[in-house]
């Protein structure tokens, strides 16, 4: 027998939080990624201070920065928007 766990009524939705007290730098999205990339960092902390510091910006000028998040995942405005709205994202 297999100790592969089944699927059979398995939820679509995931009951693990997000992580929301993983590191991450705040970048300019015209930075572009280059070998320098990293020494470009604006600001540094956790992904929720970051959602928030960005979302506390005037809206014409959210669209000009990114979160790099531990684990090279980047995330844009239109995530950062989305993870700002969810019920489960950390009050100040």
């Amino acid at each position: 027998m297999s100790d592969t766990p089944s699927t059979i009524e398995a939820s679509e939705t995931s009951s693990r939080s997000y992580p929301w007290d993983d590191t991450a730098d705040l970048h300019r999205c015209e930075d572009g990624g280059g070998l320098f990339h990293n020494f470009k960092t604006i600001r540094s902390g956790t992904v929720a201070e970051l959602i928030r510091f960005v979302m506390g910006m005037p809206e014409e000028r959210q669209d000009d920065y990114a979160i790099e998040k531990a684990g090279d995942h980047t995330l844009r405005i239109g995530e950062i928007r989305n993870l700002f709205r969810r019920a489960d994202f950390p009050a100040a």
